[in-house]
């Protein structure tokens, strides 16, 4: 697979595409009034514990305390001078581990999301370029995607001799076939870091930043940065160059592969990925077919619904559902990971008659997840063909992050219309005459509702004037709000 990474640089925000196969998989945002804290230590100081929820507020310096559960918790006594974490018996009660206005060292798990705070752990870990270094743990593993088992008892053996014994590590995808000087290096640097944080943890007052996590281009070249990236293009020439002196500098092997982009047209239009950005924020998706998914993302879940659209077939009725629906499930997991949509999610898929091919979705479904980063967890389809699943979410999806809700509708995607905004009008002009009040009435409405009004409704105003004994004028305004209307008596 062709893997290539398109990085679109300004003074005010960096975006960072990675492209599979000419596809874009990922997308990350980093904007200058809106600096990322996963990964992020701190100081932090405990503002409120909840015993009846096993949880606590702490107070990181951020717009909203962050929430910290209890299984998160390293409690002091498990660990010695050294920062060493010594066997747990039981579990505490929280109320027991943290009391209020207490300082507490935490890292940032998960970034605010929607109107909730960040998710902070007390069980730090520190990427470097090769390794994870787990500070206080005994841990010793390996990353899957290293198959060759005989690479990875190389790496465990050379990572067991060189650790400390307090110290925990997990070996990198891309520490396949590096030399021991390069994991040596790793670990000394992660160790030191790691030193120089304590240290600032028993000077600093809380809350405070301890240590924060590289900016989205540099970590993009320690995550991501690999044998299968063909191609690292970036458009801002200074970028460019601090990116090559990184490379120069920590991994040589990959010079050729980074480039300057320097055509008059925008980098992200030339790799086609406005457009597909433009597609992730609509909540209708096409499918080649002619079919498509329409996306409702709502607090609670996100519901994909799955229509044969356009799409008739030339095989049985049957058969051109099953291709829809498998054509579906491949886009599906594509758009929840473009768009980083987590939690629960209901998908719809078009109902089919046969167990069989209920089977065959259902495991298509799978096999596409099994290519996805975030954890997710799935259940069998229903006869009426739907699915339920989790996703793990880290970070705001996109729609969240580059859009608000509208001003207009308040976020609900609909209006009243024009009708039911005139009869609601009628209604309380008889519930003004009923009180015996004489005179005249005008009454501003939003200029829609007004021509509605003139244009259909001139026998129920006549009605209305004869019943209630007073004239009635209606006036346009466009200052008012669609649903809005104002009524004067004189």
């Amino acid at each position: 697979m062709s893997k290539e990474i398109i990085i679109n640089h300004s003074h005010h925000e960096t975006r960072v595409a990675l492209m599979e196969d000419g596809m874009l998989t990922e997308l990350q945002y980093e904007r200058e009034r809106e600096q990322r804290i996963v990964g992020n230590i701190y100081k932090g100081r405990v503002v409120k514990v909840l015993p009846g929820m096993e949880s606590a507020f702490i107070d990181i310096g951020a717009e909203r305390a962050a929430f910290l559960h209890i299984d998160d918790i390293i409690p002091e006594e498990e660990m010695d001078g050294h920062g060493k974490r010594n066997s747990r018996k039981e579990k505490q009660p929280i109320d027991k581990l943290l009391k209020e206005g207490n300082p507490i060292l935490v890292q940032v798990s998960k970034g605010p999301i929607g109107t909730k705070g960040a998710r902070i752990t007390g069980h730090v870990s520190m990427p470097g370029r090769n390794l994870v270094y787990i500070p206080g743990s005994k841990t010793l593993g390996v990353s899957r995607q290293i198959a060759d088992e005989r690479e990875r008892d190389r790496l465990k053996n050379i990572v067991n001799r060189l650790k400390p014994e307090d110290a925990g590590f997990i070996i990198r995808t891309v520490a396949e076939n590096r030399s021991e000087d390069d994991l040596h290096s790793d670990i000394n640097y992660l160790i030191s870091l790691w030193e120089d944080i304590r240290e600032k943890y028993q000077t600093q007052e809380a809350p405070s930043l301890l240590h924060s996590d590289l900016n989205v281009i540099f970590r993009t070249l320690r995550d991501l940065f690999s044998s299968d990236i063909k191609k690292l293009v970036v458009d801002h020439k200074e970028e460019y160059k601090e990116i090559k002196n990184f490379v120069r500098s920590y991994l040589p092997r990959y010079g050729s592969v980074v480039e300057h982009y320097s055509r008059r047209d925008p980098i992200f239009d030339h790799y086609n990925i406005e457009m597909e950005i433009e597609r992730a924020l609509s909540p209708k998706v096409w499918l080649r077919s002619g079919g498509s998914l329409v996306i409702n993302q709502t607090e609670a879940l996100t519901a994909i619904d799955v229509n044969t659209g356009r799409f008739v077939g030339k095989e049985s009725h049957e058969k051109t559902i099953l291709r829809t629906n498998l054509e579906a499930a491949e886009e599906v997991v594509y758009q929840l990971q473009l768009r980083n949509i987590g939690g629960i999610i209901i998908i719809d898929f078009i109902d089919m008659e046969l167990q069989q091919h209920r089977q065959m979705v259902y495991q298509a479904l799978k096999d596409h997840l099994r290519n996805d980063k975030a954890r997710s967890k799935i259940l069998q389809i229903s006869e009426m063909g739907l699915v339920e699943m989790t996703r793990k979410r880290d970070r705001e999806n996109l729609s969240r992050y580059l859009c608000d809700p509208c001003p207009y509708c308040e976020g609900t995607g609909q209006i009243k219309s024009n009708a039911t905004v005139s009869y609601e009008i009628f209604r309380e002009i008889q519930r003004c005459y009923r009180k015996e009040q004489k005179g005249s009435m005008t009454i501003y409405v939003h200029d829609d509702v007004h021509q509605h009004l003139m244009n259909n409704e001139n026998e129920s105003i006549s009605k209305l004037e004869d019943e209630s004994g007073m004239p009635i004028v209606f006036r346009s305004s466009s200052d008012l709000h669609h649903e809005q209307f104002e009524m004067y008596e004189y």
